[in-house]
């Protein structure tokens, strides 16, 4: 149910995220990169959350590597603009703009422009270094106050993911209403 101005109405309980495909806590071949040594399906997996927070306009997801030998972690997948009336996004919404639900869209990640996704330039499966112990794959769903995130930052649409985690962790203020999160891991 929507409150005036397109906020979700709350429901009972905690703002939850999980992922049916990522139960166990791991991803299978089918969600990993197909690329850079691995051979995996690079399906996105699905997503499901509950218990929208009060007041949320938009919603936003971010998907990080914090420990890739990068020096900055790296990151995977990116949609934005999700509406906040959303409960889930589907198996394969990373893989195609027209899968995810109107208006969000899917924005940059580590992989742009090397050809890794497929041309989908949203969705990159795990790909870890060969004898790395697994790596933690930190799925992060943010409820914010505002229809446009880019507009409230200031940023432009095609923004890297370390600037809009900068906006959605510390530049939106007060507009950030709340943020759940899960791990997954994999490893090689």
């Amino acid at each position: 149910m929507s409150l005036p101005g397109g906020a979700a109405h709350a429901q009972k309980g905690p703002f939850m995220l999980s992922s049916p495909d990522l139960a166990m806590g791991t991803f299978a071949d089918k969600f990993v990169l197909n690329g850079f040594g691995c051979k995996g399906g690079n399906v996105s997996p699905a997503l499901v959350w509950q218990n929208v927070p009060p007041g949320t306009k938009s919603l936003a997801l971010q998907v990080f590597d914090p420990d890739a030998p990068t020096g900055a972690g790296f990151w995977h997948w990116t949609v934005y603009g999700i509406a906040p009336t959303a409960t889930s996004l589907a198996q394969g919404a990373g893989n195609t703009a027209a899968k995810l639900p109107a208006p969000a869209y899917g924005g940059a990640n580590d992989y742009l422009d090397t050809g890794a996704t497929g041309g989908n330039g949203n969705y990159g499966g795990p790909c870890p270094p060969e004898a790395d112990k697994p790596h933690r794959y930190i799925f992060m769903l943010y409820a914010l106050a505002v229809d446009d995130l880019a507009k409230a930052g200031g940023i432009p649409k095609t923004g890297t993911p370390s600037l809009y985690s900068f906006v959605l962790n510390k530049g939106l203020g007060d507009n950030l209403i709340d943020k759940t999160s899960f791990t997954a891991t994999y490893g090689r």
